[in-house]
């Protein structure tokens, strides 16, 4: 189970969302809204984050993953509302 840490809090409070474990179990998290109106699941289980990185293999190691997923992705987190726009925001 997917272990959600105090950097992905404060990135979801940030945007003015919610975050909970997923009830999809190939996903991390769940994002909900002010009202509790579920807006996404985002995070693949099994794949690493930003957070976990800077916990486990450390600030360089991460920034360097960081800067290799936006590159990745970035059709897909640029879109707000989306999945990829929360993961990206709250992830990454």
């Amino acid at each position: 189970m997917y272990t959600i840490r105090a950097y992905s809090y404060r990135r979801a409070r940030d945007l003015g969302v919610t975050i909970k474990p997923s009830r999809n179990r190939t996903k991390k998290l769940d994002v909900f809204d002010r009202q509790g109106k579920k807006l996404a699941s985002i995070g693949a289980q099994g794949m690493n984050d930003y957070p976990t990185f800077m916990a486990t293999r450390g600030k360089v190691y991460a920034d360097k993953r960081r800067r290799l997923y936006k590159i990745r992705h970035t059709k897909d987190r640029t879109k707000r509302g989306t999945a990829g726009y929360y993961a990206d925001k709250i992830l990454w």
